[in-house]
Formats: structure tokens, C-alpha cells, sequence
């Protein structure tokens, strides 16, 4: 008998990012924490859209729907925060 995959990736533990909304911040900060290895191919091309490359790569992206759509579909990979106006 082995061990149970779904074992830490579920209840208010897991991680999944929360996107804020556009009145919220006008750019956002985007971090990738999880590795693209072992997912599907279209996740790879959004987080590669996004302009994250590596694991642990920060990249600041406008706050626009397009692009929320984007973090929506990795969201268990990243984590968004509201950019530093510079």
C-alpha cells in the first residue's frame, strides 16, 4: 500500500494565490514558487507569457484582465502581490 499523493495539497492549507482586482493595485508582482516540472505543457507557455523563467524569479506585470486570466490558470504555482509604485 502506498503512500497518498493528495496528502498536503488540499484544505485551507494548500496555496493558491489571490489575484487582486484592478482597483485594487495597477501592477502586480509575480513570483514563481513552484516549479513548472510535472505539469502540463499550457502552464508552462502561460508562465513563460508571464516572463517567469526560473523558480524564484520575481516579474512586475500590469493589472489587467488578460493578464489575471493568466495567473488564474497557474495560481498554484506563483504568488501575486501589488507592486511597489517606482
Amino acid at each position: 500500500m502506498g503512500r497518498n499523493p493528495a496528502v498536503g495539497r488540499q484544505g485551507p492549507a494548500h496555496h493558491a494565490a489571490v489575484i487582486p482586482t484592478e482597483e485594487a493595485a495597477s501592477a502586480l508582482a509575480v513570483k514563481q514558487i513552484r516549479s513548472e516540472i510535472g505539469h502540463p505543457e499550457t502552464m508552462r507557455r502561460t508562465l513563460r507569457a508571464l516572463g517567469l523563467r526560473h523558480h524564484q524569479q520575481v516579474v512586475r506585470v500590469p493589472n489587467n484582465s488578460s493578464v489575471r486570466g493568466m495567473l488564474t490558470k497557474v495560481r498554484h504555482l506563483i504568488e501575486v502581490t501589488p507592486a511597489q509604485e517606482s
